[in-house]
Order: structure tokens, then sequence, then C-alpha cells
């Protein structure tokens, strides 16, 4: 039987966590309470949507638990930015971040079509 565990979008996603951990670490200390801890809970909202969307009975639930990662992608975008326009991230790693929030949100998309039975 499969499980989110076999879904690479989630896999990516906690790819994306572990990065975003890892990168606020060197956030300034006055945000530990700010944005580096908005940005991490944005972050691990991702992969957890998703698991318990796919544990979930009925299709109506998962399409609309994937709907949540989803926005919870749009809000590590948004948040992305604003850490990278306070400098609190290099361009590279910005880049890095994005591009990955990026491919998990199309993946998302994907998804939810599929869910869906779109084409």
């Amino acid at each position: 039987m499969k499980t989110h565990k076999d879904l690479d979008v989630w896999r990516k996603s906690i790819d994306l966590v572990t990065e975003v951990y890892r990168i606020t670490k060197n956030f300034p200390k006055d945000e530990v309470y700010g944005l580096s801890s908005q940005l991490r809970r944005a972050a691990v909202s991702i992969p957890s949507n998703i698991a318990e969307g796919a544990a979930r009975n009925h299709k109506k639930e998962y399409i609309q638990f994937l709907y949540v990662a989803l926005a919870s992608g749009s809000e590590v975008d948004t948040q992305l930015i604003i850490a990278s326009n306070l400098n609190y991230l290099s361009i590279n790693n910005y880049q890095i971040l994005s591009d990955k929030v990026e491919t998990i949100q199309k993946m998302l998309q994907g998804l939810i079509r599929s869910v869906k039975g779109e084409r």
C-alpha cells in the first residue's frame, strides 16, 4: 500500500524543510520568534499537509489538504523574498530555496489535477 512517503513531492518538501532549518540558523537572533519561526512553520506545513491529506478517506479532503500545502508554499515564497530583502539570505541561498519552492508548487498542482482526475 502506498503512503505519502512514496510521493516525490512529499520527499522534496521534506528536503526543503531541512534546508530552511539549516539556513535560518544563521538569521539574526532577534528573528528567532519572528521571520525565522514563521518561515520554518510554513515550510513544515507543506509536507505535513501532504501527509495528512494522503491519510484521509475521501478524495475531496485529500485535495483540500493539498491546497493548504500549496498555500503554505506561497507563504514560504513570500517569506523568502522578505528574508532576501533584509539580507538574511545570500542571493545563492535565496535562489536555491526559491527554485525548490517553485518545483514543489508545480508538483502539487499536478498532483491536485491527478487526484481530481483532470489531465
